[in-house]
């Protein structure tokens, strides 16, 4: 239930056909600094791995980050040599720069990436993609850590990134369990929306697209891999931890403030079927109930701890209203977002006031239990007050629950779409390719990128890509517009 919130800018997932001959479905990114000695063993691999087994039209692009040596030169020749090869060239570093500037410009409607060294073996490829080739996922990534993956690496990586995922599993409450893998695939219509959301131009990108992907509710699919650790890789791992920590201390914030646009990415009504009208099935009721308690129960030993704590320098009845005071306040701000999953600052004013009328039927509850108790015994001891206190606590828990479910946080639209809500419904026909002006390809039912967007302002670049095969089996050059998601993404000195 979201009563503050904006519509869902994205469609329903559905299983994307095969298409033409010449419209790529899988476009492969394989971002390279400086790799002229494994840059062509990588991709020739690739594209015979491809070939054998994958049903459907690939592309393989090589995103060039300012390289220094001869590896441009070398990305040109793949091109030249192989059809489905493309090579793109940024002036700035950055592994997220180059993800996001190459995503933004593709045609198919599934993206990957890779790392180039190839340490994860390529017959997970095909898993990873096939969940967002068949509309069940949004994103998907290779895990390490899966029970069933087969790593083969040195104690310090297995402990950095073994940490790193335990850092994000308690400080941004991450579910996935493998943040760092270079092995991951999302869909176009997804990344559309998803991208200009994403700050980081570096090793974080992956980490805040997930974060943020998830936080919005969207279906992240991990495929267990078999991976062999590169000895000779270029990550500086001591800058690329440090940076990483900024970055996880930056989305928590962003998180907690409620700053992330989160419902722009989220999946419009009926795609998630708890959003669906069910007869006899109250919506959302069984979520909001665990959400409720488990709030509750915190709520009451922070009440209890509360109350303990004043009782020392006042009487029970100061010492109660206090302490259910600063409790219903927390209360009702950890309600709003877990319980009834409202984002954002809206109406968070108005949800209080409501939340303090709420606390003020309790505190008659809580006050009336502890004046009978008086009036009973002239000096109750203490463990009696707290046993009256819970029992009062939690008729009061009750109707706090449905004061708010019914009038702080209504389901206004009783579960249904007003006219205002954007909702794109399910069609028996699968989704068209069509070919736009200068060879771009555009799924019909796919979104456009949102209006609102912060990011796409400042300078522009230009670059040859080719956009993809015709109809008749040639190729042909595209001069694709490239814009900078970000304004500072055209700043050198990025050290990565």
């Amino acid at each position: 239930m979201r009563t503050d919130s904006s519509p869902g800018t994205l469609p329903a997932r559905e299983h994307l056909p095969a298409g033409d001959a010449g419209t790529p479905v899988l476009d492969v990114v394989i971002p390279v600094y400086n790799e002229e000695k494994d840059l062509g063993p990588c991709v020739v691999r690739l594209h015979d791995h491809l070939k054998r087994t994958f049903p459907y039209a690939f592309r393989i692009t090589i995103a060039d980050n300012a390289s220094t040596d001869t590896t441009p030169q070398v990305a040109q020749r793949l091109e030249a040599e192989i059809a489905e090869v493309r090579s793109f060239r940024l002036e700035q570093k950055g592994r997220g720069r180059a993800l996001r500037t190459v995503w933004s410009a593709s045609d198919a409607p599934i993206l990957a990436y890779m790392d180039v060294d190839l340490s994860t073996d390529l017959n997970a490829l095909l898993p990873l993609v096939a969940p967002l080739i068949s509309g069940h996922s949004d994103l998907a990534i290779g895990s390490r850590l899966a029970r069933s993956s087969r790593v083969v690496r040195g104690a310090k990586r297995e402990f950095i990134s073994r940490s790193y995922n335990l850092i994000l599993r308690g400080s941004l409450q991450a579910r996935f369990s493998d943040a760092q893998c270079g092995f991951k695939a999302i869909r176009r219509d997804v990344a559309q929306v998803l991208l200009p959301m994403v700050e980081d131009t570096g090793w974080f990108f992956d980490t805040e697209m997930l974060v943020i992907a998830e936080r919005a509710g969207l279906r992240i699919h991990e495929v267990p891999v078999d991976w062999v650790d590169d000895p000779n890789s270029t990550v500086h791992i001591v800058k690329t931890a440090t940076d990483d920590l900024k970055g996880v201390w930056r989305v928590g914030k962003a998180l907690a403030t409620g700053s992330l646009p989160l419902d722009r990415v989220a999946r419009p009504f009926g795609d998630d079927p708890r959003d669906r009208d069910i007869q006899d099935v109250p919506k959302g009721l069984a979520r909001q109930l665990v959400g409720f308690c488990v709030v509750g129960a915190l709520s009451t030993l922070f009440y209890l701890v509360l109350y303990s704590l004043f009782r020392q320098f006042c009487g029970s009845q100061i010492a109660n209203a206090l302490a259910l005071l600063v409790s219903a306040v927390a209360n009702t701000a950890a309600n709003r977002r877990l319980t009834f999953g409202v984002r954002g600052r809206g109406g968070a004013v108005r949800h209080q006031a409501q939340g303090l009328v709420v606390f003020g039927i309790g505190l008659a509850l809580t006050s009336g239990s502890l004046a009978a108790l008086n009036a009973a015994s002239s000096d109750p001891a203490h463990s009696t007050e707290l046993a009256v206190l819970v029992a009062a606590n939690l008729a009061a828990t009750v109707l706090r629950f449905l004061l708010f479910r019914a009038w702080v946080f209504p389901d206004r639209d009783g579960g249904r779409p007003d006219s205002s809500t954007v909702v794109a419904g399910h069609s028996p026909s699968s989704p068209t390719y069509t070919t736009a002006p200068g060879g771009h390809q555009q799924q019909g039912p796919l979104p456009h990128r949102p209006a609102h967007q912060p990011y796409a302002q400042g300078s522009t670049m230009t670059t040859q890509l080719r956009a993809g095969e015709a109809a008749d089996g040639t190729w042909r050059d595209a001069t694709m517009q490239l814009q900078p998601v970000r304004p500072h993404d055209t700043d050198p000195g990025d050290p990565r």
